[in-house]
């Protein structure tokens, strides 16, 4: 059941007095603080497990097998036995009732990780004929076989010769030969693909292999479907066309005389290794990387190959929950978003949360990345400063990570006041000169939306491009806004612009980095707010109506990834913590403080925080690729919360007063 506006008089009655809600609310962000407070480490940062689905436990069997060929009997050696296995045991835990797997709690069984947990299954000794791999094989055919997987699934299997090397796409590494500003140039394309693309590009053009052990295959996979065909004048045609020409010139002379290609894609990955904790500090891209090391012979005694070994390791957590791997860490965001929470929830910190904060300050400003990274390409005018959302990853720093240290910083001071000072400017430059030409903001890059890149056969990833999106421009709006108003006068009234243009006619706007039109909403709000738009303006009073009018019964909000799918399915789902402060703050921002939405969603949090100031919330409500990748933050419904009843708190306590 769904609650719109006018439900609020007939259950008025049993609301306790708004008083007693302020107090419960002040004393749920006490609670929440001094839980987020002890667990800040000896070095000043925050950091939650950022879980995704079993790809990566799939990918991370395939990668043994690449590193550790089994002997002749088929088996590997025991301590890769031990991993293998304990990854294994993940992935059974979590297939689902119909035989498939899925990239999201509660979401159906998708094909590209099927495949891949069924493959990692057989690989770690389950047996087909058994129960588990025959509901699974059943469910995989029944969703078109191994031909409906994605291309990296595919590519992947084409190097143990479980998939034709023939039907997968190229990716030549001459691409790297292009200069910077061509149109199908690398820096076309999002700063994630290029990481992955590297070293794809080089293991397909050094015709990378490995061996599988005898006798092993997928043939039962395969469904004998043929996959409908593009249309007969269509840009994906003309790139299936450029493949196949691609791939005859592979292998004539022509396609021999490709070293310096692949040296270009093998200097561009290893200049990006540097100042990183892997290339890109994303797991496919580590990944790829390793095997591309191996393939062009870097043993593992090489310092470099050392190296990236134990950057992946350092994803893995192996204890009493058992066996999972990371798709990459979020100290940066984390400590950003806590600094930023705690700073923001009391009128007053107490010395030790000021303490607290200062460090987290310090460690903060130590991560600034100083030196010129990619984004540099398209935009060399603009000087660096901004942040990345990892340990160490200086190629990459984002808009968004860099919009919400700002944030966070004005909570706070660190130990060196000129040093701060000195960053924050920096990173305001930077922030502001990372606008799009169409007003917004986009992750790591500007302008990165050459459509028509999104038809090359290897883009089924959805996430080619990187162009602007509302989430990134809200919060940069609010950064700017917050910490330098009036300076950029002209960029937020463009950032503006783009985002009513973005609006839907419902009301909501879409969110490309967290699940989904709820966040969207939320961020959209916050941005125009900061910026003066009045909580009278139309773009205002519709978004407030679309929030308040899917609101659930429980009093909390809830979205699933399925919406991504299907937009008629926007913020219908199961209440979270996370996605009800969401909703909670885009409420706020409209100036809404007193209707009864707020009211049920602020008593939603307050009756689910746990005697630690804790919240639980399973579902995932990050979002890496829409439709293909999803994140659960554990974090997330600890300061999400704390944001939405700290803010509520303080308007409410300042207006009794």
């Amino acid at each position: 059941m769904k609650l719109g506006a006018g439900r609020e008089s007939s259950a008025a009655i049993a609301r306790p007095p708004v008083e007693d809600l302020v107090v419960r609310a002040e004393q749920a962000v006490d609670a929440a603080c001094d839980y987020l407070l002890n667990r800040q480490t000896s070095e000043g940062y925050w950091v939650g497990e950022a879980e995704g689905d079993t790809t990566l436990e799939s990918d991370y069997v395939l990668l043994q097998l690449w590193l550790h060929q089994p002997g002749s009997d088929g088996t590997w050696n025991p301590p890769t036995r031990a991993l293998v296995d304990a990854a294994c045991r993940h992935i059974a835990d979590k297939q689902l009732e119909d035989g498939g797997w899925n990239i999201y709690p509660q979401g159906p069984a998708n094909i590209s990780a099927s495949v891949k947990a069924y493959c990692a299954l057989k690989l770690g000794g389950h047996e087909p004929q058994s129960e588990r791999l025959r509901r699974a094989a059943k469910r995989i055919v029944d969703l078109g076989g191994v031909e409906a997987a994605n291309s990296y699934t595919k590519l992947y299997l084409s190097y143990f010769d479980l998939y034709r090397r023939s039907d997968v796409p190229s990716i030549p590494p001459e691409i790297f030969l292009l200069p910077a500003e061509h149109h199908f140039g690398i820096y076309s394309i999002s700063s994630w693909s290029r990481a992955m693309l590297a070293p794809l590009s080089i293991l397909g053009a050094t015709r990378a292999r490995r061996r599988v052990p005898a006798g092993f295959s997928l043939e039962e996979l395969f469904s004998g479907r043929a996959a409908p065909a593009p249309a007969l004048v269509s840009w994906k045609r003309f790139f299936l066309l450029l493949d196949k020409t691609i791939k005859f010139l592979e292998s004539t002379a022509a396609g021999r005389h490709r070293e310096r290609g692949i040296e270009a894609a093998h200097d561009w990955m290893i200049t990006r290794l540097e100042r990183s904790d892997g290339l890109g500090a994303i797991f496919p891209a580590m990944v790829n990387s390793i095997m591309a090391l191996t393939q062009l012979g870097y043993d593992s005694n090489h310092p470099l190959l050392r190296a990236q070994l134990a950057h992946f390791d350092n994803l893995i957590l192996h204890d009493e929950r058992g066996f999972r791997v990371q798709p990459c860490h979020s100290p940066v965001w984390d400590t950003a978003l806590t600094t930023h929470a705690i700073g923001a929830a009391k009128a007053r910190l107490g010395a030790p949360a000021r303490w607290a904060l200062g460090r987290a300050a310090d460690w903060l400003l130590a991560k600034q990345a100083r030196k010129p990274g990619d984004w540099a390409v398209r935009n060399p005018q603009a000087a660096p400063g901004g942040w990345f959302f990892e340990y160490r990853n200086d190629h990459y720093p984002d808009t968004d990570d860099t919009a919400e240290v700002l944030l966070a910083l004005e909570h706070t001071c660190a130990t060196d006041a000129q040093r701060q000072l000195r960053a924050e400017e920096r990173a305001l430059e930077w922030l502001a000169a990372m606008q799009s030409s169409d007003g917004g903001w986009a992750a790591f890059d500007v302008d990165s939306c050459a459509a028509i890149l999104n038809h090359v056969p290897f883009a089924d990833h959805n996430a080619m491009l990187d162009p602007s999106c509302v989430d990134i421009t809200g919060r940069a709006l609010e950064t700017l806004c917050r910490r330098a108003p009036g300076r950029y006068r002209e960029r937020v009234l463009r950032g503006v612009e783009y985002i009513r243009r973005m609006q839907h006619e419902d009301g909501c706007w879409y969110g490309r980095w967290g699940v989904n039109y709820i966040y969207g909403t939320c961020f959209a709000l916050r941005g125009l707010r900061a910026a003066g738009v009045p909580a009278r303006d139309s773009a205002v009073i519709r978004a407030g109506e679309w929030v308040r009018s899917l609101q659930n019964a429980d009093g909390g909000w809830g979205e699933s990834p399925d919406s991504y799918d299907d937009p008629a399915l926007r913020a219908r789902g199961e209440s979270t913590p996370s996605q009800t402060a969401w909703a909670l703050m885009a409420l706020l921002a409209t100036e809404d403080f007193d209707s009864g939405s707020v009211a049920d969603g602020v008593r939603y949090l307050l009756e689910r925080q746990t005697p630690q100031g804790t919240w639980v919330e399973r579902a995932h409500t990050g979002t890496g690729f829409p439709r293909v990748f999803y994140l659960r933050y554990h974090m997330y419904p600890q300061y999400f919360p704390l944001m939405a009843l700290g803010e509520y708190a303080r308007k409410k306590g300042a207006v009794q007063a």
